[in-house]
């Protein structure tokens, strides 16, 4: 029963961590056409897919690109330091998820296509060296690797082999199956 909750939480939170950090990301898009007088046309999540979102105006797109990976880094991070100031239970999981978004935003920038739609193709068609996209990764995956660092005995890896919460398992659980509902009920419009 053990292994099965360790199994259970690591890949019911690796899965959560996928969908929430490209939910997080997209808000940072949608909050950056905000500011910038955009108009966000639809915005698709869903757990098949890849997330994207497009603009039936956008009068700052360099803005609006940085702001996805921007608000996916700095919100986890700060929600993160919150709950590690509040002492919430199950903080490691809030550290667990603010080092996959610094990793997952970090190498998708510094490492992505410099063509067509993707958000590091938009950064180099309006004018962002790839040389700032790369610092970009330089400045977020060590961070976030950082973050994960230590964190094995909590998911059951290491010297505690197996041993898990049982809230947390339950609680990634419903998370992973909410995130999953929203997006699914979000793309069915």
């Amino acid at each position: 029963m053990k292994r099965f909750e360790q199994i259970l939480l690591i890949t019911t939170f690796v899965g959560f961590s996928w969908l929430a950090m490209q939910a997080v990301h997209e808000l940072g898009h949608v909050v950056g056409a905000w500011v910038t007088g955009g108009r966000v046309e639809r915005v698709v999540l869903h757990p098949a897919v890849f997330s994207q979102t497009d603009l039936a105006a956008n009068p700052h797109p360099l803005l609006v690109v940085w702001a996805g990976p921007v608000v996916g880094v700095v919100l986890p991070l700060c929600v993160f330091l919150l709950a590690q100031a509040y002492r919430a239970p199950g903080v490691y999981l809030f550290r667990w998820f603010a080092g996959f978004c610094l990793i997952a935003n970090g190498v998708y920038i510094a490492f992505g296509p410099s063509h067509g739609g993707a958000d590091s193709g938009v950064m180099t068609a309006h004018g962002t060296a790839r040389g700032v996209m790369v610092l970009f990764g330089l400045a977020t995956v060590p961070l976030g690797l950082y973050l994960w660092h230590r964190q094995g005995p909590h998911f059951g890896l290491g010297p505690s082999q197996g041993q898990v919460n049982r809230t947390a398992t339950v609680a990634s659980t419903l998370l992973l199956l909410a995130v999953v509902a929203v997006e699914l009920l979000i793309n069915s419009r």
